[in-house]
């Protein structure tokens, strides 16, 4: 009867800590941006809920988790999808407690998570991290392909 050895570690891993953690702070640094604008914007105008900004504001975030997940897979092309997808929930995840610390700055009568209009819905959550996920995987592949194209050049 033969014992079947322990695998040994190989070079080949599929997620490198150090591209999730540079595209996700990309990413962050897009999300910030955006929402201290938001802030800005919505402390400057009436009735900023019902104006057009919010769409081109939600436009650069979703922007923010593609990029991040391009960094990350620029930078590992043979797991991109993967490194991508993280380097996306990453920045959001990032994100949250600068979100709770514009919450906390601002003068507002709405909760955090409870309220009439809560800073931060269980449900936008979820959306966020489905978002932030299929787009840093996008953003991951379109990465991986531009590292290759210029290998090959």
């Amino acid at each position: 009867m033969t014992v079947p050895t322990d695998p040994t570690p190989s070079d080949d891993r599929l997620v490198d800590w150090r591209a999730v953690f540079r595209g996700a702070m990309l990413g962050l640094l897009v999300l910030v941006a955006a929402s201290v604008v938001e802030a800005l914007l919505d402390r400057n105008i009436d009735s900023f809920r019902d104006s057009g900004w919010i769409y081109p504001l939600f436009v650069v975030i979703l922007f923010g988790y593609a990029l991040g997940g391009w960094q990350a897979g620029r930078l590992v092309p043979d797991a991109a999808l993967t490194n991508g997808t993280l380097a996306g929930i990453g920045a959001f995840a990032l994100w949250i407690p600068v979100r709770i610390v514009i919450w906390l700055i601002r003068d507002e009568d709405r909760g955090l998570f409870t309220g009439h209009s809560p800073a931060l819905r269980p449900g936008q959550i979820l959306g966020h991290l489905v978002i932030a996920a299929a787009l840093g995987m996008l953003g991951g592949f379109i990465g991986s392909r531009s590292a290759s194209r210029a290998a090959r050049s």
